[in-house]
C-alpha cells in the first residue's frame, strides 16, 4: 500500500460505511433517490474521503482537523438517517445497522484525533 491511509482502520472502516449506506439507500423510495440517498451517500464518502486527504502530505493539526471534518460527516449520516426514519423510508432494522456503525467509527477517529500529537 503506497498510501498512509491505505493502513488506517478507521479509513478502511469508512470505505465499508459507504457500501453500507449505498446498500441501505437502495431499499429506499424512488422519489428520495435524488435528494436524501444523495446527501446520504454523499456524507458517507465525505468520512473516507476526508480521512484520506488529511493523512497524506498534512502537518499533524492538519490531519487532525481533517479527521475532525470527518467525524462530522459522520454526523450527518446519523441525521439523515433520523430523517429517514421520521419519513418512514428506513427498516428498523437498517437504521440501528448504519447507526451502530457510524457510532463505532466515529469513536475510533476521535480515539485516533486525541492521539496525535
Amino acid at each position: 500500500m503506497a498510501f498512509k491511509f491505505e493502513n488506517l482502520k478507521v479509513w478502511q472502516e469508512a470505505i465499508e460505511l459507504s457500501g453500507l449506506v449505498n446498500d441501505v439507500c437502495r431499499s429506499f423510495q424512488q422519489g428520495e433517490l435524488y435528494v436524501l440517498t444523495s446527501q446520504m451517500k454523499r456524507a458517507a464518502d465525505s468520512v473516507s474521503l476526508n480521512i484520506a486527504e488529511g493523512s497524506t502530505g498534512q502537518t499533524n493539526l492538519e490531519f487532525k482537523r481533517f479527521l475532525g471534518i470527518a467525524i462530522r460527516s459522520g454526523i450527518e449520516v446519523i441525521s439523515c438517517i433520523y430523517i429517514a426514519k421520521k419519513r418512514q423510508i428506513i427498516s428498523e432494522k437498517d437504521f440501528h445497522t448504519v447507526y451502530d456503525s457510524v457510532d463505532g467509527l466515529i469513536k475510533r477517529i476521535q480515539a485516533l484525533r486525541k492521539s496525535i500529537k
